[in-house]
């Protein structure tokens, strides 16, 4: 009940109302687009690892957070979150033009701008909607971020598959353009005082002032070092997936039911982050959120339907809780000129690790069985949530102390 109050009053905010709404509208672009670039570049040419670079486009800039993340603490964030979507709407109705192998130099530019964009959207929006809305409401409104974007990947992929069997990629593209056009008057509407930004220096001065104060507190950096850990180990765990169900006697479509059980398990984490962020804290919260996930890593070793539905949904449950941790955490501990630094400083941080991940896990899953993998990836997720809930004990013992000194019987 609480719980439902508390989401309620998040959603009767004018300003979080209207983020949420341009979540919605722009992550169901995003997931339509993701989904059809490589199926668009597949059949220009046929080619496997062509297809699979238009992730890599998209992935790639989260490299450079740190120095992206700059632009969102060095200029006004509501119109730059403006100008953004605004700029990308424009930016994809050129991949209208493509319709041949000699126009994927143009779709493999604009994803990388896109890619791009979208790491210095994160960071205005984490620090525009810090002010907007107020930090006792953050962990509320990052849990229903969570819960609508794994809605709409639920549903927007098969809307942009239909649409480019029916119509083809530039019909995709023309979507895309679309939902950023509405997102960007949907954040003209936000009504929210920003102060001007205050430049201390150089932009590498910038740059590496949002990388020390992430890396420099004692809060945050153990929160974002497990995220990062969570996110390879997890990468690892997903290059197995196919192999899985293959032991199951399925065909690969089957892991499509897995996603889907996984993103519903999402969603319901999203709804219940902010409740549980308050009672347990962002660390005992994340670390929750590792042990269930490795659980899940586990069990995906068995050879069985039930325990792989069940795993994927406890995945879908236990992965959000770390982001939502860690992100929330990173909003609240930092001042709000290094917000946008400090966002995609943890950002590159975090999500890095993925491609790692992915790039390795798919040479071992060639050499080494899943039924081994497996139980090791979860041991190691197990012990990185183990790491983590000590130091959120021994924190909380330290605060205990100082407080009993500080108030002596």
């Amino acid at each position: 009940m609480t719980t439902s109050w508390t989401l309620l009053r998040v959603l009767r905010d004018r300003n979080a109302g209207l983020y949420l709404a341009a979540v919605v509208v722009s992550g169901f672009g995003n997931s339509a687009l993701f989904l059809a670039s490589g199926v668009w570049v597949k059949d220009l040419t046929g080619s496997d690892g062509l297809a699979a670079l238009c992730m890599l486009a998209l992935w790639a800039p989260t490299v450079a957070g740190p120095p992206l993340g700059t632009i969102a603490d060095r200029v006004p964030r509501k119109p730059l979150l403006v100008a953004l979507n605004a700029g990308l709407a424009a930016l994809l109705l050129t991949l209208c033009t493509v319709d041949s192998p000699g126009g994927l130099w143009l779709l493999f530019t604009v994803l990388l701008v896109y890619g791009a964009a979208e790491v210095v959207h994160d960071a205005a929006e984490s620090a525009l909607v810090t002010a907007a809305i107020g930090p006792e409401r953050l962990g509320d409104f990052n849990g229903l971020r969570m819960a609508v974007t794994e809605g709409m990947k639920l549903v927007a992929p098969l809307t942009g598959a239909g649409l480019y069997t029916a119509f083809g990629g530039p019909a995709v593209a023309c979507l895309d353009a679309g939902t950023f056009a509405v997102a960007a008057g949907l954040y003209a509407l936000l009504r929210v005082r920003e102060q001007r930004p205050a430049r201390s220096g150089g932009w590498r001065a910038e740059t590496a002032e949002g990388v020390r104060h992430l890396w420099g507190h004692p809060e945050l950096r153990p929160l974002v070092r497990a995220g990062g850990t969570t996110m390879l180990l997890t990468a690892l765990c997903s290059t197995t997936l196919y192999a899985v169900v293959d032991r199951l006697g399925h065909s690969p479509a089957y892991t499509g039911v897995l996603y889907a059980v996984q993103g519903a398990g999402s969603v319901t984490a999203g709804l219940v982050s902010g409740a549980a962020l308050r009672r347990l804290g962002a660390r005992r919260f994340a670390a929750a959120g590792i042990a269930l996930t490795a659980l899940a890593v586990a069990a995906r070793a068995v050879p069985s339907d039930p325990v792989a539905l069940a795993s994927s949904a406890a995945a879908g449950l236990g992965l959000p809780c770390v982001l939502v941790a860690v992100f929330t955490a990173v909003q609240r501990e930092t001042p709000g000129p290094l917000l946008g630094r400090a966002t995609a400083t943890a950002g590159t941080l975090v999500f890095t690790p993925n491609a790692v991940g992915l790039a390795v896990g798919a040479a071992l899953v060639e050499l080494v069985s899943p039924t081994l993998l497996l139980p090791l990836y979860g041991l190691a997720l197990l012990g990185t949530a183990a790491s983590l809930a000590q130091r959120a004990d021994s924190a909380s013992r330290t605060a205990a102390r100082s407080e009993s000194d500080a108030n002596p019987a």
